[in-house]
C-alpha cells in the first residue's frame, strides 16, 4: 500500500498531504520514501533490477549513449535550509548532502539530469546536478552503466563497447578519458575544435573515428528521457532536498525496467 502511494505520487505530482486515504496516512507514505531515498534502498532495488536484466540478456552493451535534460524547479522546491536547525537538548540531525542540485539558468531555477540510456531504458541510476553545470563537467561519471553484479558472474561489467554522445560531450579530457577505459566513443566534433586541431598540425592529434552507422541509435537515451518525463513528479521537481528527488528519479527508472521485463 505505501509503495503504491509512492508510485502513485511519482506519477500524478499531487502532494503529499493530497494523497487518496485508500494508501494511509500520507505521512507515512511520505517518511518511508525519504528514509528509502537516504538509505539507498531505491539505489539496491534498482541495482537487482539490472543484475536481473543482465542475467537474461536484456542489456545491450553494443552501444550506450549518454545525454542531460533539465527539470524546472517548481516554487516548493527551494528555499531548503543550509544547515540543519539547532534544537537545545537534542543532537544536531544529519545533513544528507550539502549542495541541493538547484541552479539558475535563464528559465529560474532548474535541475539538470544526466543518464545513460539503452534501448529506450535508463541503463545506471540517473544522477542530478546544478542547472548551471555543463555536460562536459559531468559527462565522466557516466561511463559505468551497469554498476551491479549479476548472478553467478564474478565480477561486474560496467563498460559499453561504445559510448554516443552529441557534440556538447565533445572534449580531449573526455575522449582520452575513454580511451583509458578502452571505451570506444562515438561524438562528434565541433567545427571549432577540429579547425583548432587542423591548425596545430601534428600536435593536434589525429581525427577522431566516427561510425555514422551506430551514431544513429543515440535517439535511444532521448526515448529514455522521454520516458521519465512522463513522471510529472520528475519533469517538474517538488522536492527540496536532493536525496529526495534523486530517490524519485529512481523509483522513475525502476518503473520503466519493470514494465519492460513484464512485456
Amino acid at each position: 500500500m505505501v509503495i503504491n502511494g509512492i508510485l502513485f505520487r511519482q506519477r500524478t505530482r499531487v502532494p503529499w498531504r493530497d494523497l487518496p486515504a485508500r494508501f494511509g496516512k500520507w505521512k507515512t507514505v511520505y517518511e518511508r520514501h525519504r528514509r528509502w531515498s537516504a538509505g539507498g534502498m531505491w539505489d539496491r532495488i534498482f541495482k537487482a533490477v539490472l543484475a536481473d536484466s543482465d542475467a537474461t540478456g536484456c542489456i545491450d552493451w553494443s552501444m550506450v549513449s549518454v545525454d542531460s535534460t533539465s527539470c524546472r524547479a517548481h516554487q516548493n522546491a527551494a528555499g531548503a535550509r543550509k544547515k540543519p536547525p539547532r534544537v537545545p537538548g537534542r543532537r544536531t540531525p544529519r545533513q544528507h548532502r550539502p549542495d541541493e542540485g538547484l541552479g539558475r539558468s535563464r528559465g529560474g531555477l532548474t535541475c539538470k539530469i544526466h543518464l545513460l540510456g539503452e534501448g529506450g531504458l535508463p541503463a545506471s541510476r540517473p544522477p542530478h546536478h546544478a542547472g548551471s553545470v555543463g555536460r562536459r563537467t559531468a559527462a565522466r561519471s557516466r561511463d559505468g552503466a551497469c554498476p551491479c553484479r549479476p548472478p553467478g558472474r564474478w565480477a561486474p561489467r560496467t563498460r559499453p563497447d561504445h559510448l554516443g554522445g552529441d557534440k556538447a560531450y565533445s572534449s580531449r579530457r573526455n575522449r582520452r578519458y575513454l580511451r583509458r577505459r578502452q571505451i570506444k566513443h562515438i561524438i562528434p566534433e565541433p567545427k571549432n575544435q577540429r579547425a583548432n586541431r587542423q591548425r596545430r598540425g601534428s600536435r593536434g592529434g589525429r581525427p577522431t573515428g566516427f561510425n555514422t552507422t551506430i551514431y544513429k541509435r543515440r535517439n535511444e537515451v532521448e526515448r529514455t528521457i522521454n520516458a521519465l518525463k512522463n513522471s510529472r513528479a520528475v519533469a517538474t521537481r517538488y522536492d527540496k532536498r536532493a536525496y529526495i528527488f534523486h530517490g524519485t528519479v529512481t523509483v522513475a527508472a525502476i518503473r520503466l525496467w519493470l514494465r519492460s521485463l513484464s512485456e
